[in-house]
């Protein structure tokens, strides 16, 4: 201050000078000093001068200012001083006080063109929106605070420009972007400030932003604040979250792949004690329930938003909805938006439908959310925002839900209705407020009522049945005949409210009820005053606010037209026209009906699916409803303008069509039966093949044994001659003297127990070449390859096994040449013995007595040695016995299991051949469907083409039939693969 006092000049220097020239003197200190200090102290005294005199300052020291952030960037402090004074000169945010004093000068509007004009100096060189960036990199608070603010405040005068000059420039977002992670919350909620005006708008920098992790570090932010509990900072990250997301589908796809949805779901967790909200809890959690709105907005792709209603349902936020939508104490601003939230959550997702179906209120008896709901909305003590909202949801759970639609109609039916009256239906709840004598209950539950029966004919036929009790001692009147009595009624009841509403209501619900249902026209024509009544109310000459109800009956009376079976032959189509030209007049007609689509009112419903009025009076149109003003404008148009001939000529054609329609849908309904039996064949084939390959595995297993048994075999095979050798050596050397006569005979036995043994081998031996032989004139006569391979592969296996009787016959050929050494041994030892027994006794006296002893030592050796090669030769039979036995075992499991697979192919050769006469039938039935079919196209293509001569509008069908017959072709191509 001493410095600006001295600039001033001192109490002695006479007159005070003026703002400006000491601005002016301020401005030539910071462009001619050449000291630092000097220069700053200048700056520190234009910061302190820039509120008050705003526009001196800007338009003397701007330029100055510039220089000063280009030359001296090296000193923290007077760049922080001069980004101070930029935001002052730029910003229009002044204090309370300094605003009361400058409306005294200038209007506000002219403090915000003053802060445009300045904002267009500074970015006229887009270098010093460029030098601006580089001072957001710095850490020093002093500078990088001051920073935020004035670019915030330039993107506040001027934010398309500035946007693109960040966009442009290198790493801009970026290093935005950095403000997020700052230690400083002053420096990061401001940076939250910053981008929430920088996103405005551009979906370049808002795909930019959220590709730079914007959603991580915003989600963090909010959990760190405490969610829904938290400041004010928390309602910033959620603004800018909006931004980021609002008519962004890259954005929206990005934030749903990220699994960011499942994070909201902490959000919305309300304790039970909900009482003493905040006011910035109600601004945050109002926010959060806009941010999932914003997520399945209807005006978003149908793919995204059914994609997001899927995930929210699954991550349990849905749940966590209803849940506050079923709580007490909650705000009615909260309750009202949470209700349009759960609205369009479930808005055409029939998963999202049916759990919203089964929520139950926390009552007793607990009572369905619907119901619940309802009670709500045909309670005239409600709010209007309310009882609008609930509307919104009724109509969102019976969006493209035919389930839910037929469990309302079904609570109307006689069958269905609680007789002991313990509980309210939402079909009671409906007549209620369709009958009351509050005209926006009697608006508000006709509209869910035509919901209820909304593109769907079957519902439509089945209200008819609806009967009501209307005093005692009356005779029940139908749902229909009870609403036209109220609407020829008009103004005879006292009612709360627009009677114009009420009317409106009851026209909108019968239009809907009536289109596309002859049955129910025919219902309606029935009752002779309807008539005269909508054609009196049409020719009458009313008011303005009457003139939309004159065009709602105009429109019923084209739809009992357009849509008249003529099953009444004093209501024909062409007797109606006729009443319209007497007593309407065609053109006065048409102009009535026009009065609908002209309304303002219509038009704003025509916008958006949720119902939003700024008053009940304006409470007249629903969304849906103005499409079907649209389709049917024209077409009954048309329809009133058409001569009798041409009625005939277009119910003869129509006729025809439905008739060609019924037969093709009988052909696809032969051909989808046909589909069905080929797919059963095709699983049956399957099946075979999985038991043929389960079969075949089963073979291998079994060739695998039989390859071990070979080795073991191979193996005794090769001991067994290394013993017989042995045996052999030593029987040559061996003395007969002490066998007896009764083992012989034991060893003649056995001989001809292995000569049996070796015939009984031999004869099985036959056996299996005989089946060989067979499996093989099998293989000659089948055709198919699938067949031939699997009786190949029988035929490989039975191979297999002639190679092993080979084998085994080889064996017992060996043992045949073993029998008979054993035989020619037996022979020897025979002649031996007869010897012995002749010359013993004479050898013995050739001798002295001097050899006795030594000649009875050498019969007790050889003895011995008899006894050992006996029990040798009795356990090697032995052996032989067990081998002998062990490969006949084998030999019949062999056999048996070659026989289960002969069977196993002939199953498998008759299933086949079945399969294959079955497909070539299938086959041959398609082909005459096909030309069936085509020649119905060519009579159904002809018939159109009449049609068209006679200017009659014919709806293309080539999409249905190009689809159809592209069904039809693949069904083919799968057939010739099979």
């Amino acid at each position: 201050m001493n410095f600006l006092r001295g600039v001033m000049g001192g109490p002695s220097a006479g007159a005070q000078p003026s703002g400006a020239e000491t601005i002016q003197k301020l401005c030539d200190r910071v462009a001619s000093s050449t000291l630092l200090d000097d220069r700053r102290d200048a700056v520190r005294a234009l910061k302190s001068l820039s509120k008050k005199y705003r526009l001196e300052v800007g338009f003397q020291a701007m330029e100055h200012l510039i220089n000063v952030l280009q030359t001296d960037r090296s000193d923290s402090e007077i760049i922080g001083y001069t980004l101070d004074t930029l935001f002052n000169i730029v910003s229009n945010d002044l204090e309370e006080e300094e605003q009361d004093d400058l409306e005294e000068e200038n209007s506000q509007k002219q403090v915000d063109d003053l802060g445009r004009q300045f904002t267009e100096i500074f970015i006229k060189q887009q270098e010093n929106v460029t030098l601006l960036l580089t001072f957001l990199e710095e850490f020093d608070f002093q500078v990088r605070w001051p920073g935020v603010k004035l670019l915030t405040s330039l993107l506040k005068q001027q934010g398309p420009q500035v946007q693109q000059i960040i966009l442009v420039s290198p790493m801009g977002v970026s290093r935005l972007m950095d403000l997020l992670a700052d230690s400083r919350e002053v420096i990061r909620n401001d940076g939250v400030l910053l981008l929430q005006q920088l996103t405005k708008s551009n979906a370049a920098i808002q795909k930019i932003v959220a590709f730079e992790n914007a959603f991580e570090r915003l989600l963090d932010i909010v959990t760190d604040e405490g969610n829904s509990d938290g400041g004010i900072v928390v309602e910033d990250c959620l603004l800018l979250l909006q931004n980021l997301l609002k008519n962004n589908n890259s954005n929206q796809n990005f934030f749903k792949e990220g699994s960011y949805i499942q994070r909201m779901k902490p959000w919305f967790e309300v304790g039970d004690d909900n009482s003493g909200w905040s006011a910035q809890k109600v601004t945050n959690l109002h926010l959060m329930l806009q941010l999932v709105r914003v997520l399945v907005s209807p005006t978003n792709p149908p793919g995204a938003t059914s994609s997001c209603q899927k995930t929210m349902f699954h991550c349990g936020l849905l749940q966590q909805l209803c849940t506050i939508l079923m709580a007490t104490g909650v705000p009615a601003d909260i309750l009202t938006e949470t209700i349009n939230t759960v609205s369009e959550v479930i808005r055409g997702c029939q998963i999202n439908q049916d759990y919203f179906a089964s929520v139950n209120a926390p009552s007793n008896p607990p009572r369905s959310a619907i119901v619940v709901l309802l009670m709500s909305m045909v309670n005239e003590r409600q709010p209007f925002v309310l009882r609008c909202a609930v509307l919104y949801c009724f109509q969102c759970f019976l969006y493209k839900n035919q389930k839910g639609q037929g469990e309302i109609v079904s609570t109307l039916l006689p069958s269905t209705i609680d007789a002991t009256g313990n509980s309210v239906s939402a079909g009671q709840l409906l007549c209620g407020g369709l009958f009351s004598t509050d005209s926006l209950s009697n608006w508000c539950a006709a509209v869910a009522l035509a919901h209820a029966l909304q593109d769907n004919a079957t519902l439509k036929e089945q209200l008819l049945r609806v009967q009501l009790a209307t005093s005692i001692g009356n005779p029940p009147v139908s749902l229909l005949q009870q609403c036209t009595n109220i609407l020829s009624q008009g103004d005879k009841i006292d009612r709360r409210g627009s009677k114009v509403q009420t009317r409106v209501g009851l026209l909108m619900l019968l239009c809907t009820w009536l289109s596309d249902c002859p049955i129910a026209v025919t219902h309606f024509l029935h009752n002779s005053a309807n008539i005269p009544f909508l054609t009196g109310q049409i020719a009458e000459n009313l008011g303005e606010e009457e003139q939309l109800v004159q065009g709602l009956c105009a429109l019923l009376l084209g739809i009992c037209i357009y849509y008249n079976d003529n099953s009444l032959e004093n209501c024909r189509k062409e007797k109606l026209k006729q009443l319209i030209e007497k007593r309407i007049g065609k053109e006065n007609f048409i102009e009535k009906l026009g009065f609908i689509s002209k309304h303002e009112l219509y038009s704003r419903a025509a916008q958006k699916p949720q119902p939003s009025f700024s008053s009940p009076d304006h409470m007249m149109f629903d969304h849906e409803f103005t499409k079907l003003v649209k389709e049917l404008e024209g077409i009954i148009t048309k329809a009133i303008y058409k001569s009798s001939e041409e009625d005939k000529q277009e119910e003869e054609v129509k006729k025809t069509l439905e008739q060609h329609d019924n037969i093709v849908t009988h052909y696809k309904k032969v051909i989808r039966e046909q589909d069905q039996q080929l797919e059963e064949l095709k699983q049956k084939v399957n099946t075979l093949k999985s038991q043929n390959e389960q079969l075949q595995t089963a073979v291998t297993q079994q060739m695998s044994q039989i390859q071990q048994h070979k080795d073991q075999y191979n193996l005794l095979k090769v001991q067994l001659g290394k013993d017989n050798q042995h045996h052999t050596s030593h029987s040559n050397t061996l003395q007969m003297n002490g066998i007896q006569p009764e083992e012989i005979s034991k060893l003649r036995q056995e001989i001809e127990e292995l000569k049996n043994k070796h015939e009984v081998l031999q004869g099985q031996l036959r056996e299996k070449d005989s089946v060989i032989e067979n499996m093989k004139s099998l293989q000659s006569e089948t055709g198919t390859n699938e067949q031939s391979s699997q009786i190949t592969a029988g035929l490989e296996h039975g191979n297999e096994l002639h190679r092993e009787l080979e084998a085994l016959r080889i064996q017992i050929q060996s043992q045949s040449l073993d029998i008979s050494k054993l035989q020619s041994e037996k022979q020897e030892l025979l002649q031996q013995m007869g010897l012995f027994r002749t010359t013993p006794y004479c050898w013995g006296k050739a001798k002295n007595t001097a050899s006795v002893p030594a000649l009875g030592d050498s019969s007790a050796v050889i003895a011995a040695k008899n006894s050992e090669l006996e029990g040798r030769l009795l356990q090697e039979i032995k052996e032989l016995k067990n081998d002998v036995k062990a490969l006949s075992e084998e030999k019949a499991l062999l056999k048996q299991h070659l026989d289960s697979v002969n069977s196993t192919v002939a199953v498998l050769q008759n299933e086949k051949s079945k399969l294959q006469q079955e497909v070539a039938e299938s086959k041959k039935e398609q082909d005459d469907l096909l030309v069936l079919l085509a020649d119905q196209d060519q009579k159904i293509l002809a018939l159109k083409n009449k049609l068209k001569e006679l200017g009659e509008p014919v709806e293309d069908e080539d999409d249905i039939e190009s689809g159809d017959q592209g069904d039809e072709d693949e069904e083919e191509e799968g057939e010739e693969e099979d």
